[in-house]
């Protein structure tokens, strides 16, 4: 399962992995989100253990999402080391996002 992150759990989980990171910025009220959703789940079940991946609602943790300039959602970040390596904005089918995770590790 994803896990839900926040402005006071990011620094801690997403900036001082170890490993890859997927961050998910999506909305409840987001309709193409509601579409990716499922697929940031599968993922997470799929390399639990092997990446970190997570979903920041934007409504709920402004600070994030400003910090990382989010002005669309769904926005996915991929990072490394605290750093962005890749994002994708917009709808993207698993094989998408599973090829740019593929990719970091």
């Amino acid at each position: 399962m994803a896990l839900e992150l926040t402005d006071a759990n990011f620094a801690e989980t997403v900036l001082k992995s170890d490993k890859p990171v997927i961050v998910d910025f999506w909305a409840v009220w987001c309709g193409p989100c509601r579409m990716v959703g499922p697929i940031v789940e599968e993922l997470a079940n799929d390399y639990e253990g092997k990446a970190v991946i997570g979903k920041l609602d934007v409504d709920n943790n402004p600070e994030i999402a400003q910090k990382y300039g989010i002005r669309n959602i769904p926005t996915i970040l991929f990072m490394k080391n605290g750093e962005v390596i890749d994002k994708q904005v917009g709808a993207a089918s698993k094989d998408v996002l599973e090829g740019k995770l593929k990719a970091m590790m």
